[in-house]
């Protein structure tokens, strides 16, 4: 079902689509140019915006990924504050410490 396969590749607000298993398919170490030779023109969907991994990736310095978990968690580095939806929005429950709160639950 395509919405599974959606919310698998998924993470931290970047959504990598097909490009996801693409990345695990691949042979790895492989180096940067030759990544984005490969995958430079598939789309990282962010929050608000759409980016390419090239776009993404080409100001980034290494030169080689070990695993497609290295190249995802490069993805998130550079793609920083734009694939956050709402921030100092957490939707993960539990109370958050604040001066305020401490003076309001008197």
């Amino acid at each position: 079902m395509t919405t599974d396969q959606n919310d698998d590749s998924r993470e931290q607000g970047v959504e990598f689509g097909s490009l996801a298993e693409e990345l695990e398919e691949e042979a790895y170490p492989i180096g940067k140019e030759e990544l984005l030779d490969t995958y430079g023109d598939e789309e990282i969907v962010l929050e608000d915006d759409t980016q390419t991994l090239r776009e993404v990736l080409e100001p980034l310095g290494e030169d080689e990924f070990e695993s497609a978990d290295d190249v995802r968690q490069s993805v998130m580095t550079m793609v920083g504050d734009e694939a956050v939806g709402r921030k100092n929005y957490s939707d993960r429950g539990g109370e958050t410490d604040s001066p305020e709160s401490d003076e309001e639950s008197v």
